[in-house]
């Protein structure tokens, strides 16, 4: 499409999104080389340092390195209560190669106080060095673990439920599919929080439309991400990376899907709901107006990444009490 064309999604966004975008222009600018994945790494948690400051504080915080197949994978336990009503694994987001426990750590300690579940964050391996399906193939093992040992470490490890933003939350699908279908006793998975995650679609109307230089989200963009996650490029359709090539008919656990107004992932979200929903499988569906894709991380600024997340703790509360 020719950038003319595209909606002017700066001109659109609210006022809290615009002066986050003007903050983050006030921050040194690291340039990095576009296969330089360390230089970036450091660059993103050098600029999310500032976003994970304060936050609710939790009864107990505890890293636990969990054995799997692949080497150790690094997790943290964030326990707002003494005895929890169930855990959630939270898969954080970064395109497959950035991100990790620090760059989302006040994400989860906000999902944790909203919901009154222990949150364990999971420090998946990242792409390239890692690629397709090993980071689904340890956030599965790091569930059986607790599965295992829940009660060593204070968890209810008879109700999960998984959780994550942008990759993350494919990830977290991924996984849910992926004990459903070999049925891998992880407890009972009572639901799913996805925040504007991509699902498989290789094309949209949301992704011609919206994408630029503010979120890292050009056609160009997704496709490198692709490129470092996936190992060849018969994966794009394998049923754990386009998961709309899965089996969405039936035993989909419950799944609050969040999207954001001006994110070219909007479509992926808007498909699966409509999918879900089709087939009689529970999910609700809530568009957050005015963001751009990651805005929750931006809670110590926005008041909509806080509603975000508490509107996702509400409805794995409402799973987990039925």
């Amino acid at each position: 499409m020719k950038p003319d064309n595209k909606i002017p999604v700066l001109d659109r966004i609210s006022g809290q999104m615009r002066e986050v975008l003007e903050f983050q222009a006030s921050l040194p600018q690291a340039v990095c080389a576009a296969d330089d994945y360390a230089a970036m790494r450091q660059a993103y948690n050098d600029e999310r340092r500032y976003w994970n400051e304060g936050g609710p504080q939790m009864l107990r915080t505890e890293e636990v390195a969990v054995p799997t197949a692949w080497g150790h994978v690094l997790t943290r336990i964030y326990a707002p209560q003494a005895q929890p009503g169930a855990t959630l694994f939270y898969v954080h987001g970064g395109g497959f190669i950035l991100g990790n426990l620090d760059t989302h750590d006040r994400i989860m300690r906000l999902l944790a106080h909203f919901s009154g579940c222990t949150v364990v964050g999971i420090d998946y391996s990242l792409s390239p060095q890692a690629r397709f399906p090993q980071a689904i193939e340890e956030i599965v093992a790091v569930c059986q673990f607790y599965r295992r040992h829940g009660e060593r470490y204070g968890l209810n490890s008879e109700r999960i439920g998984l959780a994550g933003d942008s990759a993350g939350a494919m990830l977290a699908l991924a996984a849910a599919l992926w004990i459903r279908d070999r049925k891998i006793d992880c407890g009972t998975v009572c639901g799913l929080l996805l925040w504007y995650g991509l699902y498989g679609l290789q094309d949209s109307v949301s992704r011609r439309l919206y994408g630029g230089s503010w979120d890292g989200l050009t056609q160009r963009d997704l496709a490198s991400y692709d490129a470092a996650y996936l190992r060849h490029a018969d994966d794009r359709d394998s049923p754990y990376y386009c998961l709309f090539n899965n089996d969405l008919t039936r035993d989909v656990p419950p799944c609050f899907i969040a999207g954001a107004e001006f994110d070219p992932l909007l479509d992926d979200s808007l498909a699966l709901s409509q999918t879900l929903l089709a087939h009689g499988q529970p999910c609700q569906y809530t568009l957050y107006p005015g963001v751009l894709h990651a805005f929750l991380h931006y809670s110590r600024r926005m008041n909509i990444a806080g509603t975000a997340l508490r509107d996702g703790a509400h409805y794995f509360l409402q799973q987990i009490n039925r």
